[in-house]
């Protein structure tokens, strides 16, 4: 790229300032779950949707004090259960399993996936306690952690996340030597993973699978409502409860919107800082999450970002003008090269990639 087209872009954005790709606003006003919704939506973008742990602290960041609010969490009543893994930004993919044979036979109602020594899987009840794996993104050292204690799903989801990292999850995570030899260590025959289905859906209709579920989830005496709200006081846990109840809520605003048009970079560029603020910045997992969610509508194969290498300089930059200190590229062998800007596959595990910036694609705009 040429040195004044990389002035142009940075001039385009001559401060740079700290924003989120979503903001959540407590209401406090006590509406049923359904007002709760028709509020949120008519005054922000919907009821809270929440991606991940790191999304559920910004979202206790506006606890009140008050006990407990609605988020946009809701059982479809006779829904299809949906199989999900519990590591969040990890899709489950029909075609890409390893159900042990006759499974899942979903006996007496079974939504929680356990592995056997064989590294197969297969379904058991979420209420019965099992010892459990661990997953530990930031120990490279041990991957996996064998807890020979027995809880029930939820239960040990819940230790894994305040302990390691999450319950393994996805296949990339679930074979392989290193995993055999800690699985041979087992006293029993299987141990719980990261997998689990149920019915639960998102207001706005995205696909996150985080669920923060409180340890009684699984008793009706405790939770046997359609509407799913969080209790302040209990780490922000999830509680289910009827939905004709009336309590605040939490809303969100979301600062991204998806453009359907073909462009090539600059054009998307461009368009972006003359109808919006500019194409988007991903800086941490949590944004790359909710961007990913918005790839998934995109008409074409890939999406434009923020991201450009700059061929004098020799360095990768946003251009909002953040370092590009978060990566998720894809492995290949290209060489960093003039022309280049950053697109994110709109399937599979949304890898980033360098893209010639002449060919043409849906882009993403940030709106603040």
């Amino acid at each position: 790229m040429k040195l004044n087209l990389f002035l142009l872009i940075l001039l385009g954005q001559c401060c740079v300032m700290f924003c989120h790709l979503y903001e959540y606003h407590y209401v406090n006003e006590e509406k049923n779950w359904t007002e709760a919704q028709q509020y949120c939506r008519e005054k922000h973008t919907d009821l809270a949707t929440v991606s991940d742990m790191e999304g559920l602290k910004r979202l206790l960041n506006k606890s009140p004090g008050r006990a407990e609010a609605w988020i946009g969490l809701y059982d479809q009543t006779n829904g299809t259960r949906r199989w999900y893994w519990s590591l969040p930004g990890v899709e489950f993919n029909e075609d890409e399993t390893e159900w042990n044979s006759t499974e899942p036979d979903d006996h007496n109602t079974e939504n929680c996936g356990c592995i056997l020594k064989s590294l197969k899987w297969m379904d058991i009840s979420c209420g019965r306690h099992q010892h459990f794996l661990c997953c530990d993104e930031r120990n490279t050292s041990e991957k996996f952690y064998l807890i020979k204690q027995k809880k029930t799903w939820f239960e040990a989801q819940s230790y894994c996340r305040e302990n390691h990292t999450d319950l393994p999850s996805g296949l990339d995570q679930l074979q392989g030597e290193r995993l055999k030899n800690v699985l041979s260590s087992t006293g029993g025959k299987y141990v719980y993973m990261g997998l689990m289905r149920d019915t639960w859906r998102w207001s706005d209709g995205s696909s996150f699978s985080f669920r923060h579920w409180n340890k009684d989830f699984d008793d009706e005496r405790y939770n046997s409502g359609q509407c799913a709200m969080t209790v302040f006081g209990d780490e922000g846990r999830w509680k289910t409860e009827n939905c004709t109840d009336r309590k605040p809520f939490i809303c969100y605003d979301e600062k991204l919107i998806l453009i359907k048009e073909n462009k090539t970079w600059k054009e998307a560029l461009y368009y972006c800082r003359h109808h919006h603020h500019d194409l988007v910045t991903i800086t941490n997992l949590d944004e790359q999450r909710w961007v990913q969610e918005k790839a998934k509508k995109a008409s074409t194969d890939y999406v434009w970002m923020g991201l450009r290498y700059a061929c004098s300089l020799d360095f990768w930059f946003w251009v909002r003008g953040e370092v590009v200190s978060y990566k998720n590229w894809a492995p290949d062998e290209l060489m960093d090269d003039c022309d280049m800007s950053g697109a994110m596959k709109t399937g599979g595990q949304h890898k980033w990639l360098k893209m010639n910036d002449q060919m043409e694609f849906n882009f993403v705009c940030s709106v603040s």
